[in-house]
């Protein structure tokens, strides 16, 4: 990447404060030694190379050797500082990345151009995987144009229709990131169509439950409010007309949804509609996983990579306190 890129790359980071900050913190962090599952596209391996090039990751590219040197070759990016690990498919590169982590070669797994569930596949498989005792879930970090919050979705891409506990882990995951990366206490707002309980939309009964959860202890480090509807959730003036008074109502920043439908169109809308970038990272396992789109902008791109490194970086930091 040339020196007018990285600068145009920081000027559009800049648009966009909330994720400049994020990027910027993430720099002074020692680079997460990173295994990219099959990047074979020139999105997935030009993430690799510009996150590597800001200095967030030292990545360790596990594909097909020829294909991946042909994109590289095709594009004009440079991945002879990086080892490339060959091997003959897609499953294959899961799988092999996944044992790079297990082996304690790497600090993070980011997807390539593989699909999500093939990843997950050998992500979340009970005798070669990375799992943990928590469920894995997904969180969109969301930088919403003209929105002073920070937003985290999720769980937009990995649980479809989570039920009570699922939703608890689900729930302490993004507290979790939200804390970890520096970002505060966070203010969790657990949605529905309406900010009221009713039998009629089993929603509002597990965002009731979730609250009392949280009130005796089941889930710790966010305040917790909810059933809230989406514009009384962000919106203090949508708060005050219901006449709603918590410290979550009109300025929540992490948005649970009740399944991932709802939460897919919530991110993409305020992707497509709002103009806001979605960096995307699944928690729960042993490891922060990168998830990219071809979509997702440049600096999405190192948002997503951002968040994985903070995160990384504070869990290696406190695992000594923990005990391992």
């Amino acid at each position: 990447m040339q020196m007018s890129d990285l600068n145009r790359i920081d000027e559009v980071v800049g648009r966009h404060e909330k994720y400049e900050r994020l990027i910027a913190k993430a720099k002074q962090v020692p680079q997460m030694r990173t295994v990219v599952a099959h990047p074979c596209d020139e999105t997935s391996l030009r993430g690799a190379v510009e996150a590597a090039e800001v200095g967030l990751m030292r990545p360790i590219l596990v594909g097909p050797g020829e294909k991946v040197r042909t994109v590289a070759k095709s594009h004009d990016l440079d991945i002879s500082p990086f080892e490339l690990v060959d091997v003959p498919h897609s499953d294959a590169a899961a799988a092999r990345a996944v044992e790079i982590i297990r082996e304690g070669g790497a600090d993070l797994l980011m997807k390539g151009s593989l699909h999500t569930d093939e990843l997950m596949r050998a992500v979340t498989s009970s005798t070669t995987g990375l799992r943990t005792a928590r469920r894995i879930s997904h969180v969109f970090v969301m930088d919403v144009p003209n929105h002073a919050e920070t937003l985290f979705i999720t769980d937009a891409a990995i649980n479809i229709a989570p039920d009570l506990d699922a939703k608890r882990d689900i729930i302490q995951n993004a507290i979790d990131l939200f804390t970890q990366i520096g970002l505060g206490t966070p203010r969790v707002a657990i949605l529905s169509a309406v900010e009221t309980v009713t039998s009629k939309i089993p929603s509002t009964i597990d965002a009731a439950a979730l609250c009392k959860m949280a009130e005796r202890g089941q889930i710790t480090g966010g305040v917790l409010d909810g059933p809230l509807a989406f514009d009384n959730a962000i919106d203090p003036e949508a708060a005050r007309i219901k006449g709603i008074q918590s410290p979550v109502a009109g300025h929540a920043e992490i948005l649970v949804v009740p399944n991932l439908e709802a939460g897919n169109m919530l991110a993409k809308n305020l992707t497509f509609l709002a103009r806001a970038d979605a960096a995307g990272i699944v928690l729960g396992a042993r490891v922060p996983i990168i998830l990219t789109s071809r979509a997702d902008s440049v600096r999405a791109r190192l948002a997503s990579c951002a968040v994985a490194v903070l995160l990384a970086d504070a869990r290696r930091r406190t695992a000594p306190i923990q005990g391992g």
